[in-house]
């Protein structure tokens, strides 16, 4: 079926290899088109990005977009080069990150399938300022994304890149940074045979209680509080293509720098969400009766040992870190233990 073969983005869309000074001339082999299978992979991929970098970071260009030449380094031997243009995203990262995050645009690459041009931007998440600390910020925010993962698998997947990055500008030395390629939200949506919600005017009631409540829950459990349904802020809602009398919505999180879980030093709550630091915990999920969140709180338990081994086997990042996760987690955990006291913490600050 051609949705379920679109389901990886770079399948359909890196099938071409530049020769030289001749961009997508020559086709790669089966074993490369195996390669480019971004989500299907966990494995640290590295890739090279050539473009204006001085202009980006001094303009942060949200309307003109940059051109760029992605390649995807797949071995010593294969790479994929492709032409592609680029622009910055975000609000709070565009105007406070030396780099700030990315949407790369593909909408004039040639796509192996007819069906693949429905997909033409995919985001991509990088180092906000130089250093150790944001290269940490970093690893966190992949990290989560991954845990919603283990939740469900209506979500997004993220996968892990190494970017050397090449200013056309002015020749220098180029910076080798970490990133994460975000899954766009149409191939969420081919896996889960839905389509995209793009209306606003949602609120919590539009969503299934069982995706409401998951939602609600995980971003008390990462000390999320920059999110909300309503008007679609740092969340995506797909509706299924099969009949459903509900009419009800699906709802996917994403952007998690600003969580406890995360700890960025920028991350500083306003004085309107009545928390004093990013690690406080803020529930704003809807209002239920304690034994639907005894229920939905089952979930959360049972996939305990599976979010800590998601945390403890990442390569990538220190042991304090870890250990700094661990901890928080711990702490909602132990609420689990008692959850007459989480319970009242939800019926308290439920809207």
């Amino acid at each position: 079926m051609k949705r379920k073969i679109f389901v990886q983005f770079l399948l359909g869309t890196f099938l071409l290899v530049q020769a030289a000074g001749q961009p997508d001339k020559v086709a790669v082999s089966s074993s490369l088109e195996k390669s480019l299978m971004l989500f299907e992979s966990d494995e640290l991929l590295s890739i090279s990005l050539r473009f204006d970098l001085t202009n980006y970071t001094r303009k942060k260009p949200k309307e003109e977009y940059l051109k760029a030449i992605i390649t995807f380094h797949l071995n010593e031997k294969d790479s994929v080069n492709k032409n592609i243009r680029l622009l910055s995203r975000g609000v709070f990262r565009n105007e406070n990150c030396y780099l700030p995050p990315m949407e790369l645009n593909f909408k004039k690459a040639n796509f192996a399938y007819t069906d693949s041009n429905k997909v033409s931007k995919i985001k991509l998440a990088v180092q906000c300022n130089p250093g150790a600390n944001y290269e940490n910020y970093l690893l966190r925010e992949y990290l989560v994304y991954k845990l919603f993962n283990v939740i469900t698998d209506t979500s997004f997947r993220v996968r892990l890149l190494k970017i050397n990055y090449i200013d056309t500008f002015k020749p220098k030395k180029p910076v080798t940074q970490y990133g994460f390629l975000i899954e766009p939200v149409d191939m969420v949506g081919a896996r889960a045979n839905s389509s995209e919600v793009s209306s606003k005017a949602l609120n919590q009631n539009s969503i299934t209680v069982k995706s409401m409540n998951r939602l609600a829950i995980f971003n008390y459990m990462i000390g999320n509080y920059d999110w909300s349904v309503q008007g679609q802020h740092n969340v995506k809602v797909i509706k299924s293509l099969s009949y459903d009398p509900s009419g009800l919505g699906i709802v996917i999180p994403f952007d998690f720098d600003l969580t406890g879980l995360v700890n960025a030093s920028y991350a500083i709550p306003s004085d309107a969400m009545g928390i004093e630091t990013i690690r406080d915990r803020l529930f704003l999920g809807i209002c239920r009766s304690k034994e639907v969140y005894q229920e939905a709180l089952k979930e959360f338990t049972y996939k305990k040992e599976e979010f800590y081994k998601v945390i403890n086997e990442f390569p990538y990042l220190n042991q304090n870190s870890k250990k700094d996760m661990i901890s928080y987690l711990d702490e909602f955990y132990k609420l689990i233990d008692n959850q007459n006291i989480l319970i009242n913490i939800f019926l308290k600050n439920c809207k």
